[in-house]
């Protein structure tokens, strides 16, 4: 029997042959609606990219304009980033999970690089000027995928001002992210031990500027949105998921605290200093779409409040550990055309020390060992609790790494919050998610 046959049924019609096809999630869907005399449909919303969230498909049963089932098909994206990484030494890790949600690529490399540090035992070794930067880089980048959120929520529902301005605040973070890593995006720039390099000259100055003129920018997402009544009434008691629906779930992020419960891993199990810095936990008790764009707002306030903080806590000092067998790249300068080793740099490891050359060799191309065992490590990612989960089995590559993704989990609760709502409600409910793909496939 050939493989056509063997997963099809196969009718000769006057037209020729038709094909059956069977196998797969739709296969049992159309089963179960034959048996049916009503006039439930099943509608595939995608696969598709809708904004910027991703390739993603609903699988949605409808009556007349009432959703009665609906499902999330994944893995349209799949890059096998966590397979990929146990080919690649631990260092070279980072410039793996860096792309994973592309909207949030300074969490996955914390996450990733704590879980090793915790393996080598550095934790307490990372210097305070580091963690810091790290401090400073995330919460950047909590607003600037927050603000992707809103932006890319408001144009599903038609409304391009906030889309717009959504994205023209983001440039000024991702301006941020170009001067102080060089790269606007997927910068690899947290490492094991520390960063990559150290703020250049004049970037205190500009995040001083950037936190003054996005506080004046938040006030124009109030005026043109929370009061406004078309916002409102399109957002409000849509997506609802109450609190024990979350903790059945296992969300996290925006989406639980909308529900009233002030958790987040900044507070409950700090990291990278977090305990040192003053801000609260926002929470609404509305439990639906709109309250989760308030939350979401209102965070993005407290982020700038602890970047000012990180501004005035910077002191001299270096960024990664002192053990020249970890910190890789080691001595790491750029030279005038922004990239590579400066010259003076590869002057002095090849003119002066034998010893330093082979030791930089060895640590670029083969890496460091870390001692056999596992750990997990988890922060706060703008969408919820983000781990990664690390196996070494004593050798310069991971064994195994899984990450723990909110993307992934939180689309669990879209059929929770859609079944028994409209079609059109579906694109809000999702919205207020704020799922990003490359973090649900991997």
């Amino acid at each position: 029997m050939s493989n056509t046959q063997a997963t099809a049924g196969i009718r000769e019609t006057t037209e020729g042959p038709v094909y059956d096809v069977t196998g797969g999630d739709w296969d049992r869907i159309a089963e179960e609606i034959a048996k049916n005399d009503d006039e439930r449909i099943i509608v595939n919303m995608g696969p598709q990219h809708p904004s910027t969230h991703g390739v993603l498909r609903l699988i949605l049963e409808i009556d007349g304009e009432t959703v009665t089932e609906a499902r999330c098909g994944i893995g349209y994206l799949h890059t096998g980033i966590e397979k990929n990484l146990e080919y690649r030494t631990w260092t070279q890790g980072t410039t793996f999970v860096t792309r994973m949600d592309y909207l949030t690529p300074f969490f996955n490399e914390a996450a990733y690089c704590l879980a090793v540090e915790r393996l080598l035992g550095i934790e307490d070794d990372v210097p305070d000027r580091a963690n810091v930067i790290r401090v400073l880089m995330m919460e950047l980048n909590r607003l600037s995928s927050h603000l992707v959120a809103i932006a890319t929520g408001g144009m599903e529902l038609g409304a391009t001002t906030v889309m717009i301005f959504g994205f023209r605040d983001r440039e000024l973070c991702l301006d941020l992210y170009e001067l102080i890593t060089g790269l606007r995006m997927n910068s690899a720039y947290i490492r094991p031990g520390g960063l990559s390099q150290d703020l250049p000259a004049g970037s205190v100055d500009a995040v001083r500027e950037f936190v003054k003129k996005m506080r004046k920018n938040l006030v124009e997402y109030d005026k043109l949105c929370s009061g406004n009544p078309v916002f409102k009434a399109r957002l409000k008691d849509i997506g609802h998921l109450d609190l024990s629906g979350c903790m059945a779930l296992g969300i996290t992020g925006p989406v639980l605290r909308s529900a009233g419960l002030p958790h987040d891993l900044r507070k409950a199990q700090p990291y990278c200093g977090y305990e040192n810095y003053d801000f609260e936990v926002p929470t609404t008790d509305t439990a639906d779409s709109y309250g989760r764009f308030l939350l979401r707002l209102e965070e993005m306030r407290e982020s700038l409040r602890i970047i000012e903080q990180c501004v005035d806590r910077l002191e001299p000092g270096p960024v990664m550990v002192g053990d020249k067998k970890i910190a890789w790249p080691a001595q790491l300068a750029l030279g005038p055309d922004g990239l590579g080793n400066s010259l003076d740099h590869i002057k002095n490891i090849m003119g002066t020390s034998m010893e330093a050359l082979i030791h930089h060799f060895k640590l670029v191309t083969e890496g460091f060992r870390v001692p056999p065992g596992q750990a997990y490590a988890a922060v706060e990612s703008p969408k919820g609790e983000l781990g990664a989960h690390v196996v070494s089995d004593g050798g310069t590559r991971p064994y195994r790494v899984h990450f723990r993704d909110p993307s992934f989990t939180n689309l669990e609760a879209v059929a929770a919050m859609c079944e028994g709502g409209m079609v059109a409600d579906v694109i809000v409910a999702v919205a207020s998610v704020d799922p990003v793909m490359g973090g649900v496939d991997r």
